[in-house]
């Protein structure tokens, strides 16, 4: 699969207009598509086993996107088959009063994966630059000097997630972003089946339509965000979301594929464990 179609060139502004959420490439339906994603899933379970042993590397995955545009569908299908020993999730919510105390990278910085494991993070410190930058009465409120709120904060939050990034990647953590590009009908489909479907109630909040009346001022902020943040480091890549069978199988090709280009390897034994290892084989076949 050719994922130049989804990344948004370093150094390049992008037009979300020139993304088409509904954009499925060769395939037809979730059945055609189903071979892709399992041969997928299971080189990436493979992966996953050798990163986890060789402890060197780390992996941090971002997911940003609009109310019901698959998020936690993403994250049930394409990390099923890891170990869950070496993944974990995250959702970041509004910020507390503590996290609030501190600088916004701080709460992200906490929850970060150690060598050999996979981090999702399920929103992230992009908020910092989406909804508060969509809704600016959150950012008068706050704590922040008041020389800090002026027109370059988001020049500033730029700069810093950049600087952050790109010292995550010097230390060994590979960083994959994917923003789940869902058309405003395909968002208002979703909506009326969590209403429609008892089941599905619990999904659904009145909050959550707060997000399509500024729909223009959120595609503005993305747009922002990808052009300004999308590195040679930390690309991002716009996936559309509007058939979540096929966002499942081009985030489970992107991290399959970038995870290949990692210098991955179970570790080497040492002279010691090895005679260890024949001693204990000699004794096991002896019982």
């Amino acid at each position: 699969m050719n994922h130049d179609n989804f990344i948004v060139p370093p150094g390049k502004r992008i037009d979300l207009k020139d993304f088409d959420p509904g954009f499925s490439g060769k395939y037809n339906d979730k059945d055609d598509a189903a071979g892709k994603l399992e041969e997928d899933l299971g080189k990436l379970e493979e992966l996953q086993g050798i990163l986890y042993a060789q402890g060197l590397y780390s992996v941090l995955i971002i997911l940003q996107a609009m109310d019901a545009a698959g998020k936690d569908s993403v994250i049930k299908h394409v990390m099923s088959g890891m170990n869950p020993q070496g993944v974990l999730v995250t959702s970041f919510k509004v910020p507390s009063a503590e996290e609030m105390r501190h600088d916004f990278l701080w709460r992200c910085v906490k929850a970060l994966p150690e060598r050999g494991e996979i981090g999702i993070f399920n929103r992230s410190y992009y908020e910092e630059v989406l909804v508060v930058r969509v809704h600016p009465e959150i950012l008068v409120n706050q704590p922040l000097p008041p020389e800090l709120k002026g027109k370059d904060v988001w020049t500033h939050r730029y700069e810093s997630i950049n600087a952050f990034e790109r010292h995550l990647t010097r230390n060994g953590t590979l960083i994959l972003k994917f923003f789940l590009h869902v058309s405003k009908e395909e968002q208002k489909k979703r909506f009326l089946e969590r209403i429609n479907k008892p089941e599905k109630n619990w999904k659904f909040s009145y909050g959550d339509l707060k997000g399509r009346a500024v729909w223009g001022e959120f595609m503005k902020a993305y747009e922002e965000m990808l052009n300004h943040t999308s590195t040679e480091w930390a690309p991002w890549y716009v996936v559309p979301a509007d058939h979540k069978w096929f966002t499942r199988m081009v985030i489970a090709d992107v991290i399959t594929d970038c995870l290949k280009r990692v210098k991955l390897a179970y570790p080497e034994l040492t002279e010691q464990h090895t005679k260890e290892l024949s001693m204990a084989r000699k004794e096991l076949e002896q019982e």
